[in-house]
């Protein structure tokens, strides 16, 4: 037997207003919102008005923490309004979607999720990424994926315009791991469905990635900053729903993998958001598949977009590769979405051709 979860879906700048008949084909009555601060600043006024004339009551606004650590998930879950709430809304990027998602799988609560930042699938994901206090990688929880995903493109638009960068940089890594990771296996029908809406998720980010931006920078909701918030979330949410099952994992690769063993890497410098450095990931993971054309083609997007294409960058550099190469081991990634047996001098080497190539376009 196979079960499949996917978010149904409200996107539009009155997205707002489907809340109360969503919550009433729940039976809902009590809700909780949860979020970061800056999140539920952008979104819950919005909220509470769509409910502001119906019986369903707002028990508690929750800020949720600043991280999806287990720490922050075992609090939330023991929040008495969270436990007595009907349905949680998870609120804001992914960090804060992934901990509500979490903590309600343990108080099998239902959770309908707003992303007020697009900067990568959690809000329809059926996965979570959580962290250990000091910041590297615990690894991942498999809650179901929220009910229900209401798209604000505006909010999305008025936000800080890094996190929208980054889930760009997120999201080109979808159709190539998920393309890599199934290319050596017989496919049934669930991985069949999901590689084939993965060759969907390459071509919206860069016809509309570096107008989106700009729209993003300036505050503009646009077409532009739509079609990202739908891809980001949408396609790739759903491509993850799909490559994700209890018996396989095609979800991710090589370039996630590099992500995962830098977190364990601590050095000084700015913190490096997920898909800013997962960008780069996708880099390495080409150099390490010979994809020569790939390499230059999404190399250069990064360099349109402003995201990296030097270890440097991320501030990284050579004496840092075999400790990523060491904490890659760990990850789902190297243990479970290789189509081949990966192996370090090659890993290392393909950091190493990757940061090249990128210098070469400086």
């Amino acid at each position: 037997m196979r079960t499949v979860q996917m978010s149904d879906y409200t996107v539009g700048e009155d997205a707002f207003d489907a809340i109360p008949a969503t919550l009433a084909n729940y039976g809902a009555k009590r809700v909780v919102l949860v979020g970061g601060k800056r999140a539920l600043a952008a979104a819950a006024p919005g909220i509470a008005d769509a409910l502001a004339n119906t019986d369903i009551e707002i028990l508690d606004t929750i800020v949720y923490g600043t991280d999806a650590t287990q720490t922050n998930v075992d609090r939330l879950a023991a929040t008495p309004a969270f436990a007595q709430s009907d349905v949680a809304f998870a609120i804001g990027g992914g960090k804060a979607i992934d901990t509500v998602k979490t903590a309600a799988m343990a108080t099998n609560k239902t959770v309908f999720s707003v992303p007020t930042i697009c900067s990568n699938c959690s809000a329809a994901t059926a996965i979570a990424v959580i962290y250990h206090d000091d910041g590297s990688l615990k690894g991942y929880a498999y809650p179901p994926c929220p009910a229900h995903i209401f798209i604000n493109p505006r909010i999305i638009a008025e936000a800080p315009a890094e996190y929208f960068w980054a889930g760009v940089g997120d999201a080109l890594s979808k159709q190539p791991e998920v393309e890599w990771a199934t290319s050596t296996r017989e496919l049934g029908h669930t991985a069949s469905l999901g590689l084939a809406l993965a060759h969907t998720c390459t071509e919206p980010l860069m016809r509309w990635g570096v107008q989106g931006l700009e729209d993003v920078r300036s505050n503009r909701s646009s077409e532009a900053v739509r079609q990202i918030a739908l891809d980001v979330v949408v396609n790739t949410g759903y491509v993850s729903n799909l490559t994700n099952q209890p018996d396989f994992y095609y979800n991710s690769t090589l370039a996630h993998a590099f992500y995962n063993g830098s977190t364990g890497v601590h050095r000084e410098g700015k913190v490096h958001l997920h898909g800013e450095v997962v960008s780069f990931g996708v880099l390495v993971m080409f150099a390490y598949t010979n994809m020569n054309a790939e390499l230059e083609r999404y190399a250069k997007f990064n360099k349109r977009m402003g995201l990296p294409v030097t270890l440097a960058e991320l501030d990284l550099d050579e004496s840092h590769l075999e400790a990523i190469c060491t904490y890659a081991h760990e990850t789902n990634e190297w243990k479970q979405a290789n189509p081949e047996p990966f192996d370090d001098t090659r890993f290392i080497e393909a950091m190493k051709a990757a940061d090249a190539f990128g210098r070469s376009l400086s």
